[in-house]
Order: structure tokens, then sequence, then C-alpha cells
């Protein structure tokens, strides 16, 4: 949309809108109603999570996966693959004693009764007796829909380990992922429902001073966070979609709701403040914070779309719930609240809070605080860049000593079956898994070479003591063969991904040198390694296209390659302080008991590349709000220190309150057990805090005093690119530059 003057302006579209909206307000208010009633229908009838973390290109665990199907069809169809491993231990005496025969007995038809398509006891494989004869393993197949049995087999276990005599637990695939899901549940309860959202409406009404103005945002927050869920609800018909798809979209549309309405309830009132009617001041915000606000969701909308690029049912799971809760929230801030605004009026300042009350007479002014800072940092730019980034490349020294990998049943607390399964297993049978390595092997398996080779194979893994005694079994047509090797490490472990690493790169090969044969390395530890692998490669793609994106719409939105140039280097001096105190306290366990933190070997191999991408959306969403306040004071003025000074010094508080309630919100995950999102909550958390003060009161100020003019220094061969006017279409009011009167009461 173009104004008089040619230029292509944003904040027309926007203010149009706001004023649209405004001017019906019963009518959008209505519309939305129905479309929340709609979406609350959705939900009910339709979400549900059934993905699972994989890879969705050709690997080689994929390709082992197949030639084991193709050779065991009957395997496949009755469902009869192992999944879940029981362990019974009988604390009085051996297993193989009468009593314990017939209550071991009784478990696996309990386990048969419960869904179980097949179960093994040691009545047909000795080897699941222990060395000391006091334990045993059962062997059990749920089939391919396991998720509907799984827990009458943890019930049916769990009544035998209630029983005095005897400790009993089970674990595996579909019993971790039952784990997973509750421990999720529980998380998004305990952090987001009890902690985040209290806290952010807490902060909402220290930043407003007022009840109703700090209702507002959660209102709109909770608006788009349901219809956000009824889209992912519609989505899921088509796709399989991980169950973390709802703890994301939850935390990020409390984050994104509040922030978006936080900005333009702020520049309503800070326009009535100026003594602009109410339609007008509503229109005002629309073309002012509005546009900001729409620029915001667009870069975030970018940064989440590096995901989708990913490969990985997480990645796409997780980026599609952030991506639709973000566009929905957009629409809210520009449509249901600028409605809400025009029935409310100056009742949004109604039910005022004693001492913080005064901020409604305060909207839009230069603070003291922050401003006495920026002034500080201005008086001496060049000592303050260099004391504000080189502390954030100290605290992003760490990050080389990053590893990744993924937390499975091990580091689920210990009141989780599948974590008290997982432990029995390991004191009782320290050789054995729930997972182990399947060798694929296709070709003439009876012949005398391939025999050979398999004997080869047998003494290579005799030599490696993390493996147990391999089990080899053809098909009856004689074509495939299948190594079952047991590994003696948790599945997901560093341990045992090298050890799988050193399968395929040295002892297979070794083995069937010279052998016509396909051989593949499959099983859970070969997809964790598929998995690690697929996020390691597209980490310097997903970031060469967030970083490239955000580029060009900062360049297109204020008209500088100055200024995106130096948002970009900020935002990655914060991103990477980040990655450095997540190794320092996950990794490393410095102050992770103080902050409640569990301590791991590894950060989830998805945590880095997502808070990257969650990162720098966010970040850019402060970003944008504040250099289009400083441009829109440029554009006024002509004066870009006065400009500097008055964007940050007036937008300060806001940005504070914005990064702590999304701090609120994040850490709100932090809080709770399930320990990738522990990694992913602290570290939006702390980066979030480093960028709204380190970044924003020291860097910002610096490097803009520095630069100078130069920063809208734009390229004559560039200056084709269409004029967006993200800071507005004209420049305010000569009064909107001068001190601002008393508010209406």
């Amino acid at each position: 949309m173009r104004d008089r003057t040619g230029v292509l302006s944003v904040s027309v579209m926007t203010e149009k809108l706001a004023r649209t909206c405004s001017r019906r307000p019963w009518l959008v208010v209505g519309l939305w109603l129905v479309v929340i009633v709609s979406a609350f229908v959705l939900v009910a009838t339709f979400l549900a999570f059934e993905g699972e973390t994989e890879i969705t290109r050709t690997t080689e665990s994929k390709e082992a996966d197949r030639v084991l199907a193709e050779g065991f069809p009957r395997e496949v169809a009755s469902g009869e693959a192992i999944s879940e491993v029981v362990v019974v231990k009988a604390e009085d005496g051996k297993v193989e004693a009468a009593a314990t025969r017939a209550r071991v007995d009784a478990l696996a038809d309990e386990l048969r009764a419960a869904g179980a398509t097949r179960v093994v006891t040691y009545r047909e494989d000795r080897r699941l007796v222990s060395q000391d004869g006091d334990s045993t393993v059962l062997q059990v197949a749920l089939g391919r829909d396991g998720e509907d049995e799984v827990d009458d087999v943890v019930a049916a276990v769990q009544r035998l380990d209630d029983q005095p005599g005897y400790r009993a637990a089970v674990t595996g695939g579909w019993t971790a992922d039952a784990d997973e899901d509750a421990a999720s549940l529980e998380d998004l309860k305990k952090g987001e429902l009890f902690f985040g959202a209290p806290v952010a409406l807490l902060i909402l009404l220290l930043v407003f001073g007022a009840v109703v103005a700090g209702l507002v945002p959660v209102m709109v927050a909770l608006a788009s966070i349901v219809v956000a869920l009824a889209l992912v609800a519609l989505l899921a018909q088509a796709y399989d979609l991980s169950v973390f798809t709802q703890n994301m979209l939850i935390g990020m549309g409390l984050a994104l709701g509040i922030d978006y309405s936080l900005f333009t309830l702020s520049r309503y009132r800070e326009e009535r403040l100026r003594e602009q009617t109410k339609l007008e001041a509503i229109a005002t915000a629309g073309g002012t914070a509005g546009r900001a606000v729409l620029f915001s969701g667009i870069a975030f909308v970018l940064a989440m779309l590096g995901l989708l690029l990913v490969p990985s049912t997480i990645f796409r799971s997780l980026a599609a719930g952030a991506i639709l809760v973000g566009i929905v929230s957009v629409i809210a801030a520009l449509t249901l609240l600028p409605a809400v605004l025009a029935l409310l009026g100056d009742r949004v300042n109604a039910l005022r809070i004693p001492f913080f009350g005064r901020a409604a007479e305060q909207a839009g002014r230069e603070g003291r605080f922050w401003g006495a800072i920026v002034h500080r940092v201005m008086r001496r730019p060049a000592a303050s860049l260099v004391l504000g980034a080189g502390l954030l490349l100290a605290l992003a020294v760490p990050v080389v000593a990053l590893d990744t990998g993924t937390s499975g049943a091990a580091t689920l607390p210990d009141r989780f079956e599948s974590k008290q399964g997982y432990l029995l297993l390991r004191e009782e049978f320290p050789k054995e898994s729930t997972e182990p390595v399947d060798i694929a092997v296709a070709g003439d398996v009876r012949g005398p070479a391939m025999e050979g080779a398999v004997a080869r194979l047998e003494q290579e893994l005799a030599r490696r003591p993390i493996f147990g005694e391999p089990v080899v079994e053809a098909n009856e047509a004689g074509t495939v063969a299948r190594v079952t090797v047991p590994i003696a490490a948790n599945p997901d472990s560093e341990d045992a991904i090298e050890a799988v690493r050193g399968l395929r790169d040295e002892v297979v090969p070794r083995a069937f040198a010279g052998v016509d044969a396909e051989v593949y390395v499959g099983g859970d530890t070969a997809e964790e390694l598929d998995y690690q692998d697929t996020v390691n490669f597209w980490l310097p793609l997903v970031l060469l296209f967030v970083l490239g994106l955000s580029f060009l719409l900062l360049t297109l939105a204020f008209r500088s390659i100055v200024v995106p140039a130096t948002a970009i280097a900020m935002n990655l001096l914060s991103v990477g302080a980040a990655y450095g105190l997540l190794v320092l306290v996950f990794q490393e366990g410095v102050g992770n008991e103080i902050l409640g933190l569990s301590e791991a070997e590894t950060i989830d191999a998805w945590v880095p590349l997502f808070l990257f991408a969650v990162l720098f959306g966010l970040s850019m969403d402060y970003q944008v709000f504040l250099l289009s306040r400083i441009r829109e004071r440029y554009t006024a003025t002509g004066d870009t220190d006065a400009a500097i000074s008055f964007g940050i010094g007036s937008t300060a508080r806001l940005i504070t309150g914005a990064a702590l309630i999304i701090i609120a919100v994040f850490w709100g995950f932090a809080m709770g057990d399930t320990i990738a999102f522990q990694q992913m909550g602290f570290g939006i958390a702390v980066a979030l805090l480093i960028d709204a003060t380190i970044v924003r009161s020291v860097l910002v100020p610096a490097t803009m005093k520095l630069l100078g003019e130069r920063n809208w220094y734009l390229p004559s061969w560039l200056t084709w690119l269409p004029d967006v006017r993200v800071e507005g279409a004209k420049p305010p009011p000569k009064a909107a530059l001068g001190p601002m009167p008393g508010g209406r009461h």
C-alpha cells in the first residue's frame, strides 16, 4: 500500500486495520469469540500427538529396518518384535525356585492378557537369567500400537513389585515414550500454568500499574493459544506431531501474545497522554507499535522457518507450533486488541496498583534510570563496547566443550517406571540393554563366504567390552540375517553412539571385506547417531538461512545495511553467551544445584539449533521495536544521538518488562523434570536476560553512537528497494517531541 508520496507504507495498512477494528469493536470481538469457541471444539475433538523423534530422510538405520522387514515379514506383520524388557528379582532366593518360577509364569500370562503379542521367558532362553541366579528378564513385544497396551503392562509389573520378596520393573521404547509424555504434561502444568503464567501476569501488573491493563495482554495471549492449538489439531490430522508441540506452542503463545499486546497497549496509553481521542490513539498505536509488531512477527516466523528445513519430526513439530502461534498472535494484536481498547477506553487504566499506578502517566517517557545508563555509555562508547562484548565473549568460551546427545529414560526422575526398569536392568544385567544393535545382512547368508564374515564379526565384537554376546538368526529363505548385539550402556549415551559409529566405520567393513552382501547397522542407538549427524549437518545451513533472511528483512525495514549487520552481530553474541552458560551449568555442573537444574553428559541435540532460531526470532522482536522507535525519532529530528537516547530510554522499561515475561514463561520449562526442556528454558531465559540488559543498554547505544550517521547507510545500488517506512509513514507532530501533559483519568 502506498501513501501520497509513493512510499510503500506498512504503517498505513496497520493503522487502517486498527481504525476499522476500533470503529466496529463488538463485531470484531464477536467474530473472535466465534473463532475461539470453534477452536475449543476442534481442540477437544481432534488434538492428539503421535509423532516420534525421527529423521525423515533415508539413513543407514532406516535401510537396516527395511532389510529386516523384508527378510522377516511375519515378525513385522504380527508385531512380535521385542520392544520392552521386564526385570524380576527374587530378593529371598533364586528365580528358578518353584514359587518364583510359578510367579514369573503368572506374570507372563498377565502380560499377554494386557496386550503383549509375545513374551519370552527364561524357559525359552536360558540367557535371560542373571549370573547370580536371583534375577530374570522377560522380553515383551507390544506390537505396532503399543501405546494402547503399555499402561496395562506397567500395571501388571507393578502388582508384582508390590508383593513382598520381589522387585519388578519394566523399561523399553513404549514405556519410555509414555513416561516422557507424562513428564511433558506435568512440566506444562507445573511450569507454565502454575509458574510462568502467574509470574508473567504479576510483571504485567507492575509494568502497567493497573489490573485491567495487565489482564488485557494475558487475555489476548490465551485467545491466540487456543486458536493456534486448533490449527495444530487440524495439522495433526495430516502429519505426525510430537507431544512437545503443545508445550512449545503454549510457551511461545504466552510470550509473543503478551509482548505484542504490551507494545501496542503502551503506545495507546502514550498517545492518550498526548491528548489524542480514543479512536485516534488506537489508530496511531496501530500505525506505529502495530507495524513494529507486524515486522517482529515476520522476523520470528522467518527464524522458525529455518527449522522446517531440518528433516526431523521434532524440529518440524516445534517449528509448526511456534509459527502458528506467532501468526495468530500478530493477527490478535492487530485486530482483537484495537477492538478491546475501543470498548475499554480509559477504563484500561482501572484498578490501579498502589505506587506502581504512576506507570499510567509515564508511558513513552524517557526513564531516568535507563536514561542515565545510556548517557554514561554514550559518553564512553568505545570502552563500553569493548567491556560489553568482551564479557559476552568470555561467557561464550565454554561452548568449545559442547557435546550433543539425547536424554532418554536414564535422565527421567526415579519415580517413572521406565527409569526404575532401566536402573534395575543395569544393576542385574550390566551387559544387556533394552535397545540392542541390529545388524542387517542381505545376501546368501548360508554361503561359506557369508558365514566366515559373520564369524569375523563375532570375533571383532568379542574384543570390545561394551558389546554383549551377539545372537545370529537367518530367515527361512537364507537371504537375510540379523545379528542382535546387546550394548552395555544407555542406548542414547555418548559411549553407545561412539561404539556404533565404530561398528559402521571399522568393524563391519573389516569383517565383510570382499563379501557380496549389503550390511547395515540399525537399532535405536544407530537411529540416534543418524539423528545427531543430521542435526549437525543442517546446523550451519539453518544458521545461514536465518541470518540471511533476517538481514534482508531488517534492510528492507530500516533502509540500511549497517543496522541489520550490527543487530545480527549482537544477537550472535547473546546466543553464544547462552550456549556457553548452557554448557557450564548442565555439562560442567556449575551452579546447577543452586538453580534446581539437572547435570547431564550432553546437551540434547535439538536444543542448540532450536535455541538459535527462537532466540534470534525473539531478539529481533525487541530489535525491531527499539530500532523503529529510534528511527521514528531520527526521522523527526535528524539527530542520531538524541534519537538513540530517547529510543532506548523510552522503551527500556517496556523491553525489560517484555523480556522478564518471556524469562518467566521459559523458566517454567527449566523447573520441569524433562531435562531437554530444562536446557531449552534455561538457555532462552539467560539469553533474553543478556539481550535486555547488556545488549540493549550497552552494546546498542555504544555501537550506534560510534557509527553515527553511518547507521543509516544504504548503498546507492540498493535504493531500488521498496521504502516500507517501518518507523511510520510520516514524522510525529512536533507536540509529540516535547514534554507530555498529564494523563486523563
